[in-house]
């Protein structure tokens, strides 16, 4: 990108010295200055990264810096395989242990009860 002049607004000065500069600018007693945004930006890069941060020791601080406080243990794999027996009674076994499952209704909805939920929900036009 190239060079860019900064044209300056009276309206938009914020402070006396801003307003002077920007009418002296205007009446051309002063250059207005020049911005290259592609050089800025190459020098900004250049103070991204601390001169620390370019050697071993920079890694070493950031290191210590990021390391956990608290001693974590560390998760271990564990595989389960389930043998397939091919009769559907072991499943239905399964499913009572895992669910707590009994042949009992759990709620206490009565037919007379959902027969009024059905009702009330019918549209009526």
């Amino acid at each position: 990108m190239p060079d860019e002049e900064v044209k300056p607004n009276l309206n938009e000065a914020s402070t006396q010295d801003a307003q002077l500069a920007a009418e002296s600018i205007a009446s051309g007693e002063e250059k207005a200055p020049t911005v290259d945004f592609d050089k800025d930006y190459a020098t900004a890069q250049q103070f991204s990264v601390s001169d620390v941060d370019r050697t071993g020791e920079g890694a070493a601080a950031a290191e210590a810096a990021t390391a956990p406080q608290y001693q974590t243990s560390k998760p271990q794999q564990t595989t389960t395989q389930a043998q397939s027996t091919g009769n559907p009674d072991d499943f239905l076994e399964l499913a009572k242990e895992v669910g707590n499952y009994n042949n009992e209704s759990v709620s206490n909805v009565s037919d007379d009860l959902l027969q009024q939920a059905l009702e009330k929900g019918e549209r009526k036009n």
